[in-house]
């Protein structure tokens, strides 16, 4: 049986909340294969100045293989130094081989050493484990895909074990490059109007879908108390949001992207980009529409397609905060992590800042949201703390 539209076909819930309640999760096919990249030594990488770095080689894992799957819907979860992917069996070579081609750009460029593992649904069901997914429908271009089961969590595990010969990472030594088309980072780092931009981690302690429920739910409840409703927590404020011209900034982008080693071809695509940076900027001030992007209206589009919040057996969110809402929601957190029924890391900073995979401007598309200098690497690193 031929599983390559299983998540093309999957039913879409309409609001994000969903994923509180295990019922709306189904089980992935079993012959998929989990695909996880991670920047490894990433917190020291951050605590070096490099976040910009590892959040930009997390968001191209996920372009090389949506380039590879072309139309094919294929479900991803953003970790801020990595990601997770799921293919069916008929795109594993040509995604395994995009992400090693990637992997060798990463040490060539950055210096930096992208692990890329490859785990068989099949080992994680075989040890007691459980891939469910949950689709939720964010725009009417993008559908974010979340997990129940404690499955991706063990396979990450796998891939992560300090082991000789781990079988389930994988080494590449003469890929060719992969392509990068939608890949951009074209934004500067953009400061929160309430004071704060929170990275927020959260898992519970126990493994039963009950627990699941009643934890979340929880949590849920506490922000709509503290926060209301979503737009008072959304990280972006699309006044204080500005296309870059500094070419420093721009140079991360340049760097991955410009295909020739050769320093000439480098400069020419930086030019490009700030060139289409200042278009972009001239159009969006006097509002003019072109190829049915209405640019005016742009910005505030993102609101449809950024990905501040997601669930892969832990909630995931970048939120905007005042200093006495991050307090009340640390009180609560405490508070639960005391009575044992949660695990949670967070880190705060001032500003966010967004990767974005734009495959069609006025269509096909996706924001990637982290707290800058650290963001989720560094709350990650709380949470295995506590």
């Amino acid at each position: 049986m031929n599983t390559d539209l299983f998540y093309t076909q999957l039913p879409i819930l309409r609001n994000f909340w969903d994923i509180t309640n295990p019922n709306n999760f189904v089980a992935m096919p079993e012959d998929w294969y989990i695909l996880i990249t991670d920047v490894t030594h990433s917190t020291q990488a951050v605590e070096e100045g490099k976040y910009k770095t590892v959040t930009f080689l997390g968001a191209s894992s996920i372009v090389v293989v949506l380039n590879v799957a072309k139309r094919l819907d294929i479900p991803f979860i953003f970790g801020g130094d990595g990601m997770t992917l799921l293919v069916p069996p008929s795109l594993l070579q040509a995604a395994r081989d995009a992400l090693l081609g990637l992997q060798l750009l990463a040490h060539k460029r950055f210096g930096l050493h992208l692990r890329v593992g490859v785990v068989p649904m099949r080992d994680v069901l075989d040890n007691g484990y459980e891939v469910n997914i949950a689709k939720v429908g964010v725009s009417e271009h993008y559908a974010q895909a979340n997990f129940l089961g404690r499955g991706l969590t063990y396979a990450t595990d796998l891939v992560k074990a300090d082991i000789a010969d781990n079988p389930y990472q994988v080494v590449g030594h003469h890929q060719p490059e992969p392509d990068f088309s939608g890949l951009e980072c074209r934004w500067q780092d953009i400061p929160s109007v309430t004071g704060q931009t929170l990275s927020l981690i959260i898992t519970t302690t126990a493994h039963s879908h009950h627990s699941h429920q009643r934890v979340y739910e929880g949590v849920m409840k506490a922000i709509e108390q503290i926060y209301g409703t979503d737009s008072n927590y959304f990280p972006i404020n699309f006044e204080t949001l500005r296309l870059t011209f500094n070419p420093r900034k721009l140079w991360l982008e340049t760097t991955l992207r410009a295909r020739s080693p050769y320093w000439y071809h480098h400069i020419s695509y930086l030019l490009t980009i700030w060139l289409k940076n200042l278009l972009a900027w001239a159009m969006m001030m006097i509002k003019i529409k072109a190829e049915d992007t209405l640019w005016g209206d742009y910005k505030a589009g993102f609101s449809s397609t950024t990905d501040y919040r997601k669930f892969d057996d832990m909630l995931r969110m970048v939120m905007a905060s005042t200093t006495t809402k991050t307090q009340q929601l640390i009180t609560y957190l405490e508070q639960e992590f005391r009575a044992g029924t949660l695990v949670y890391g967070l880190h705060i900073a001032d500003r966010a800042l967004m990767t974005c995979l734009v495959f069609e401007r006025n269509g096909r598309q996706v924001h990637f949201v982290d707290g800058a200098d650290g963001g989720y690497t560094l709350a990650a690193k709380a949470l295995k703390q506590r």
